[in-house]
């Protein structure tokens, strides 16, 4: 039987979510610019997607903003929040689509009250459908080699141990537990399917973002006395907390 050139599958991304808030141009640049001075590893290069919810506007002035936002390195690849169908015209016409969002999904803000909020797509999930998850987990997915920049790890419902340290730049991601015996400078995201029993374990906290379940740490968020020390993070309440573990 000849095979077939390609195969389509479905498969879980962690995207970005750039909130416009204002169709000030010079407003955008700056803000974009000051953001990733913050954080030039994490926005690097990286793809985003863009919701227009607040915002109304003409073409001309669409074609600007989307200028300005991939002049400063972003790669747009859809836009959500649109309701108007004019809009929604214009922007398919610039060769991107626009993107529905789930009812289920939850945004997550930047807590120190930055122009640019990050969302992680994720869905509430039952105790019941969280049982299940439990009930999937799989032989636990070993790295023992370090994590450089530009790589991404997913265990699928597994628990991910890594041995070595993680470089900045670098993705962790899974459904269940993380352990990370070495220092760790990415990005590490558990509980990935949505399991908010999930922890994250490390021996030298230096990471840029830190998720369970869809609730964001990024790194100025975390407590100072923490950095660079062993640490245990999970959820007490929905809300990210955080021990020594040392």
């Amino acid at each position: 039987m000849q095979k077939t050139s390609i195969e389509i599958k479905g498969s879980n991304f962690t995207l970005l979510v750039l909130y416009l808030k204002s169709d000030n141009i010079d407003l955008i640049d700056k803000s974009l610019y000051k953001k990733i001075q913050e954080y030039p590893q994490f926005l690097k290069n990286a793809p985003i997607i863009l919701n227009v919810s607040y915002l109304s506007f003409n073409q001309k002035n669409w074609r600007k903003i989307q200028k300005v936002i991939i002049s400063h390195s972003f790669f747009i690849v859809g836009v959500t929040g649109c309701k108007d169908n004019y809009l929604k015209k214009i922007i398919i016409d610039s060769g991107l689509p626009v993107l529905l969002e789930g009812k289920k999904s939850t945004n997550i803000e930047n807590n120190i009250n930055q122009k640019i909020s990050f969302f992680y797509k994720t869905h509430n999930i039952e105790n019941e459908t969280n049982k299940a998850i439990k009930k999937k987990i799989k032989k636990t997915h070993i790295i023992n080699t370090p994590v450089r920049s530009g790589q991404k790890i997913y265990a699928k419902y597994s628990d991910l141990i890594v041995t070595n340290n993680v470089s900045a730049g670098a993705e962790l991601v899974a459904d269940g537990n993380i352990h990370i015996y070495g220092s760790v400078r990415g990005r590490v995201l558990a509980g990935a399917n949505g399991d908010i029993t999930s922890n994250i374990f490390c021996t030298a906290l230096f990471a840029e973002l830190l998720s369970i379940s869809g609730e964001y740490w990024l790194s100025d968020q975390i407590p100072l006395k923490f950095i660079g020390k062993s640490a245990q993070i999970y959820l007490r309440n929905k809300i990210l907390t955080i021990n020594s573990l040392s």
